[in-house]
């Protein structure tokens, strides 16, 4: 993609979030798209590879209010929504809201803790409200959440549900720097961690502005069959147990529309179905046990699949 005609206020923020990650450049573009299209993100990877960095920039950079909870085995549920307590004083329960009353969640570790506390965040995400003692609470917009998991071979770990999988937009991993990479991460180390220093460069009014243009991203009929036949390979592929939901198509075309509007094209492209699919489906494919035994991997089957459908040839314009 010819990054010259990316949205001014979309380089902006990546320019700022690059001022303290260093080439990461593809995990904050993908992290923007979820965030724009009203998403969120799982990144799977091991520990100490800039994952909350990552979160604490794109949070500061856009004025959002950050919160970060830490999962934990003992983490209760009311730790992550809020609990009301009597207040003797005024004779009423009053509510103490949790760290899930933000704008941008950092869920580290979420499966580390309990399935019963992964679900108090879970149904804050996908319902945008949390409900204490029969009373509902309204979650602010935007809400966007970042969660992150180790490995699912460490120990101690409660692996997510599918079903709880299914709502997050996007799964990626951060990966390991290159060697120069790392000598910069060395070299910054050494001064005052420039995340302090960090400056918004957008506001809430604003982000929520794009994210309602975004909604007005032009998918054309072809490129919606093109998504719908992408998630019926996966359905159908030897290699997978569980196949892609039309939860999936949704998200991807969401996610499309977000990519194109941040390369400042009111237009979705197959190009832009074929780079965000993976992303999109791999955690939404489960593979058959002689798939796994045999080493093939979701990203492996999203790749053979886009291969095999046949890609739009029409110029896409609105």
């Amino acid at each position: 993609m010819d990054r010259n005609h990316m949205h001014p206020a979309i380089e902006r923020v990546l320019g700022n979030i690059e001022k303290v990650m260093i080439g990461k450049r593809d995990v904050a573009e993908l992290s923007l798209v979820a965030l724009l299209a009203g998403g969120h993100v799982l990144l799977e990877d091991v520990p100490g590879v800039g994952k909350t960095m990552m979160v604490r920039a794109l949070a500061k950079s856009v004025g959002a209010a950050f919160k970060r909870i830490q999962f934990t085995p003992d983490l209760l549920p009311s730790d992550v929504t809020g609990v009301s307590i009597y207040n003797p004083k005024e004779m009423e329960f009053q509510f103490r809201p949790g760290p899930i009353m933000g704008n941008i969640i950092l869920a580290d570790e979420i499966n580390r803790t309990s399935p019963k506390t992964q679900s108090a965040l879970l149904e804050g995400m996908e319902e945008s409200s949390v409900t204490i003692d029969g009373v509902t609470h309204r979650l602010e917009k935007p809400f966007f959440v970042m969660a992150t998991q180790n490995p699912i071979e460490y120990e101690g770990t409660y692996p997510l549900p599918e079903a709880q999988l299914d709502r997050f937009l996007l799964k990626m991993k951060m990966g390991y720097p290159d060697i120069a990479d790392e000598m910069e991460v060395l070299n910054r180390a050494q001064r005052i961690p420039p995340i302090e220093d960090l400056e918004p460069v957008m506001d809430l009014a604003e982000l929520r502005s794009l994210q309602k243009e975004i909604k007005e991203v032009h998918v054309d009929d072809t490129i919606k069959r093109y998504i719908v036949e992408i998630a019926n390979q996966t359905r159908n592929h030897s290699s997978v147990y569980l196949g892609a939901s039309p939860r999936g198509s949704i998200a991807l075309m969401k996610a499309a529309q977000a990519y194109a509007f941040m390369y400042g094209r009111d237009y979705v492209l197959p190009d832009d179905i074929q780079y965000l699919a993976s992303a999109v489906f791999v955690h939404r494919i489960i593979l058959r046990s002689e798939a796994k035994f045999e080493g093939i991997t979701a990203e492996e089957v999203v790749e053979r699949v886009i291969a095999r459908v046949p890609v739009p040839v029409q110029r896409l314009v609105k």
